[in-house]
C-alpha cells in the first residue's frame, strides 16, 4: 500500500511540490494596506484585484522570510454572505491560487490581494480557476515592460534608430 503524501498536494510529482503554499500568503495588515495604497487596481467578472511589485524594503515579512516569490492574500468582507458562504469562497479562492501557483503562473516578487465578488459563490470552479490564472497573467504581463526597460532593451533600439 502506498502512503499518502502529507504535503497537501496531493499526488502531483515532486518537481511540482518545491514550494510550500504558505509561504506564498499575504500575512500583515501592513502589507495589504502598502498594495491597496501603491498597487494598481483591476476587475474581473468575479473578482477585484490589486497588485504592486515587491522591493526589497518594502514588505518586513518577506525580507524575514527571505521569499522573493509572488505572495497573495484573500480579503472577503460580510458583505459577501454570512460565515459559512465567506468561508466556502475563501476556500475554492485558496485552491485556485494554489493550483495555479503550482503551475508557475506568476514569478517573481509581487504582492496580488484578491477581492472576490458574490457571483463567485454560484459560479463553476473551473470558471473561478481560469479567472486567476487570468489575473496572475495579468500580473505578470503587467511587470515584464519594467524589468525589460531595465535590461538594456530600450538603448538597443536607441541605437539601430540612429
Amino acid at each position: 500500500m502506498i502512503a499518502p503524501l502529507k504535503s497537501g498536494f496531493g499526488n502531483l510529482p515532486a518537481h511540482l511540490r518545491k514550494e510550500r503554499i504558505s509561504e506564498s500568503r499575504l500575512r500583515k495588515h501592513a502589507d495589504y494596506q502598502r498594495v491597496y495604497r501603491t498597487g494598481r487596481r483591476q476587475s474581473l467578472p468575479l473578482m477585484t484585484y490589486f497588485f504592486v511589485a515587491r522591493t526589497s524594503f518594502s514588505s518586513t515579512e518577506a525580507a524575514q522570510d527571505g521569499n522573493s516569490g509572488p505572495r497573495v492574500g484573500l480579503t472577503t468582507g460580510r458583505v459577501l454572505g454570512n460565515a459559512v458562504e465567506r468561508n466556502r469562497i475563501k476556500r475554492r479562492m485558496r485552491e485556485a491560487v494554489r493550483r495555479n501557483l503550482i503551475l508557475g503562473t506568476l514569478t517573481g516578487p509581487v504582492d496580488v490581494v484578491l477581492h472576490p465578488r458574490r457571483s463567485l459563490l454560484d459560479a463553476d470552479f473551473a470558471k473561478v480557476e481560469r479567472e486567476v490564472a487570468r489575473v496572475f497573467q495579468a500580473v505578470q504581463a503587467a511587470r515584464v515592460p519594467v524589468t525589460a526597460n531595465n535590461t538594456g532593451d530600450a538603448t538597443e533600439r536607441d541605437g539601430d534608430a540612429g
